[in-house]
């Protein structure tokens, strides 16, 4: 009896794919490939993949209920986003077992900065690794292989970079001043303008570029020592560590400009993560948050429960009930509540320039 249901479920399963096909054929829609860079903001297990390295529950206790590799209790924005296409997530290009690069592939590893650019995995790195899958599929075409990417499906995909939160996080971690992280910011500027040209010279056109969010309202920079609270603005975030990234924003904006004028057609869109993840901060009680500045897991209480020495995962550590009331997972990376309501307000287009769908890059 049991497998008699099996079957029937394979069978409505297998029915729904077709007519999916169907509607996205008839409706002129190309099937979505995603090639994505960045780090663990976007990380679906690259990670666990390259180092070996598990994040055991309660990582990955929301929706998949098991271990991904995935920095959340649930899925991410890029998981999200995904779903609006009604593509499959992506796999992480390191994972040997069960990947399925028909929609494309995820480059992004937790820990990744843009520089320097030799270290595992940099931004630059990915890149290179990604010549390196397209060089290998083309060839493999070639050689007669099938249902690989071919060159139009790559000239068709759509590249999604976010990057530049741990660059700032990491020269903020080795103390440089204000100024110093300031001052190399254009740097990092340049290390994604190189990977944009790279991608468009090697046949992509289409580029989705996520800003950076508010590092000033991370419990991880909220619990660090401080002689007073002058440095809090209205929504208890650290000024300083806003203002990095404000600047990081400004930059990548002016870049996205410049790249848009200057690749022949190429289309080039800066969405605004910070303005939509600043908003969660401000206005939780909208979205259904509490305590925005307090992490679900971790340790030390209220107001942060963020505790260096102790943090999720680690010995000793406690997680709340109910991770759909906080806004921090782990007191770095949101979880699977705030990742949802972000990707809801990337969907609309109001934070994006242009203010172009991000489905619209599959239409025929």
């Amino acid at each position: 009896m049991d497998r008699g249901n099996g079957g029937v479920g394979v069978g409505v399963w297998f029915l729904l794919m077709v007519v999916m096909v169907e509607y996205s054929v008839a409706c002129g829609r190309r099937s979505p490939i995603l090639f994505n860079f960045g780090d663990s903001n976007s990380d679906t297990g690259g990670f666990t993949a390259g180092f070996g390295v598990n994040f055991p529950l309660p990582d990955g206790r929301v929706f998949f209920h098991r271990s991904t590799g995935r920095p959340c209790d649930g899925r991410l924005i890029i998981d999200f986003l995904c779903e609006s296409l009604n593509t499959s997530f992506l796999s992480p290009y390191l994972e040997s077992l069960q990947s399925d690069f028909r929609n494309g592939a995820n480059f992004a590893i937790s820990g990744s900065t843009s520089l320097p650019r030799d270290r595992p995995f940099a931004l630059y790195m990915q890149s290179q690794q990604f010549l390196h899958f397209k060089s290998r599929s083309l060839d493999l075409i070639k050689q007669g292989s099938k249902g690989l990417l071919s060159e139009e499906d790559f000239k068709n995909a759509l590249y999604t970079i976010d990057m530049g939160q741990t660059d700032l996080a990491a020269a903020f971690f080795f103390h440089f001043t204000f100024d110093q992280v300031l001052v190399r910011i254009p740097f990092v500027i340049a290390e994604i303008r190189n990977v944009v040209q790279t991608l468009y010279d090697n046949g992509g056109r289409n580029f989705w570029i996520h800003n950076t969010g508010p590092l000033g309202c991370l419990p991880q920079n909220l619990a660090l020592p401080r002689s007073n609270d002058s440095d809090l603005d209205a929504n208890g975030c650290l000024m300083t560590y806003n203002n990095a990234a404000k600047k990081f924003n400004a930059e990548l904006s002016n870049l996205c400009n410049e790249l848009s004028s200057e690749l022949k057609n190429a289309t080039v869109v800066y969405t605004d993560i910070y303005a939509i993840k600043y908003d969660l901060i401000a206005n939780p009680n909208k979205y259904g948050f509490v305590n925005p500045l307090m992490a679900c897991c971790g340790s030390g209480g209220p107001p942060y429960n963020y505790n260096p020495n102790i943090t999720c995962l680690s010995p000793g550590y406690q997680v709340c009930s109910d991770g759909s009331k906080y806004i921090s997972w782990d007191g770095v990376h949101y979880s699977e509540a705030a990742n949802s309501v972000v990707a809801s307000q990337i969907l609309t287009s109001n934070y994006s320039k242009p203010k172009i769908k991000f489905d619209s890059f599959f239409k025929a």
